[in-house]
C-alpha cells in the first residue's frame, strides 16, 4: 500500500485504520460505480484523480521545483502506472461485479509476490489463486462479461508494476510528496480519454461534490490512514490484513450496489485470498502499497 499524507490530529489503532481504509475504498469503488451511467470509466476517473490531486496539492504543498533529476525519472513512471491501474480497474467495474473486479486485480500483487519462488508452498498458493480464477471464469461463454475480466487482471498487472516503481520511488522521496506527485502524472494516461469521452461536459454542483466524496473515500481517507498504520504495524500483518480486500468488496457489492455472487464465485473469492494470505505467511516481508 502507498503512504500519502495524514491530516487529522486524531489516532486510530494501526488494525482498526487499515481495515477502515479497505471499508473506504471499496464503498469509495461503489461511488464510482454510481457515477458510470453519467460520467463513463474514464470520466469518473478523471474526476477522482484530479480531485484527489488538487487536495494533495492543497495539504502537503510540495516544492516541485526542489525535485532533483532523479527524483522525477522515479515519480513520473510510478504516477503514470498509478493512473493506468485505475483506469482499467473502472473500465472492468462498469463491465462486471466489485467483488470480482477486485479478486481478479488481487492476481497482479500476488503474481508479485509468488514471481521466481521456488518453495513448494508457493506452487500450491499459485495452483489455489488459478482454481479460483478458473471458478470465475464463464467456460460456457454466458454469464460474465469476458472483456470486464480482462481489464481486471490488466488492472492488477498494473498493480503489479506500481508496486515494483512505487517502491523505488519511496527510497528517492518522503511518502507524501511521492504520491502528491505522482498523483499529478497519474492524470496524463485518464485525462485525454475522460476529455474526449465529453462526460465532464455533463458536470454539476451534484456530481463534483459526488466526485470529491470519491476522491475522499478512495484516495485521500485511505492512504492517510494506511500511512499511520505503516508506521507502527510490520508489513507481513500489514499484507494479511490488505487480503481481506476481496472480501470486503464482494460485501460492498452485495450490501450496497445489489451484487449477487455465487456460490462458485464466492469459493472463487475464498481461494484467492487464501492463497494471498498463505503466500504473505510464507515469503519474506516486502512493502504492499495501495490499490484501487
Amino acid at each position: 500500500m502507498q503512504a500519502a499524507p495524514t491530516t487529522s490530529r486524531f489516532s486510530v489503532p494501526a488494525v482498526p485504520a487499515v481495515l477502515l481504509s479497505i471499508v473506504s475504498v471499496q464503498g469509495g469503488a461503489a461511488i464510482a460505480k454510481g457515477l458510470f451511467p453519467v460520467l463513463g470509466a474514464a470520466g469518473t476517473t478523471s474526476l477522482r484523480i484530479g480531485l484527489s490531486a488538487l487536495v494533495l496539492l492543497a495539504v502537503v504543498r510540495p516544492r516541485l521545483g526542489q525535485l532533483r533529476a532523479a527524483q522525477w525519472r522515479a515519480v513520473a513512471p510510478y504516477g503514470l502506472a498509478l493512473g493506468a491501474m485505475n483506469f482499467l480497474f473502472y473500465c472492468a467495474l462498469a463491465r462486471i461485479p466489485l467483488g470480482l473486479a477486485v479478486t481478479l486485480e488481487f492476481v497482479g500483487p500476488l503474481g508479485l509476490a509468488l514471481a521466481g519462488s521456488r518453495r513448494w508452498t508457493d506452487a500450491l498458493w499459485a495452483l489455489l489463486a488459478a482454481g479460483g480464477i478458473a471458478l470465475i471464469a464463464p467456460w460456457g461463454g454466458t454469464g460474465l462479461d469476458l472483456p470486464g475480466m480482462a481489464l481486471a487482471l490488466a488492472a492488477g498487472g498494473c498493480w503489479a508494476v506500481y508496486i515494483v516503481l512505487g517502491q523505488r520511488t519511496a527510497a528517492v522521496l518522503p511518502g507524501p510528496v511521492a504520491v502528491t506527485v505522482g498523483m499529478l502524472f497519474a492524470a496524463l494516461p485518464v485525462l485525454p480519454f475522460g476529455v474526449a469521452s465529453g462526460s465532464l461536459l455533463a458536470l454539476t454542483p451534484h456530481l463534483l461534490l459526488l466526485g470529491g466524496l470519491l476522491a475522499l473515500f478512495s484516495s485521500v481517507l485511505p492512504f492517510s490512514l494506511e500511512m499511520q498504520a505503516m508506521k507502527t504495524l510490520p508489513t507481513r500483518t500489514f499484507s494479511i490484513l490488505m487480503s481481506l480486500e476481496p472480501v470486503a468488496a464482494a460485501l460492498s457489492g452485495w450490501l450496497l450496489l445489489g451484487e449477487q455472487l455465487t456460490v462458485g464465485q464466492w469459493l472463487a473469492v475464498g481461494f484467492i485470498v487464501v492463497a494471498s494470505v498463505g503466500a504473505t505467511l510464507t515469503a519474506a516481508p516486502a512493502p504492499a502499497l495501495q490499490g484501487d
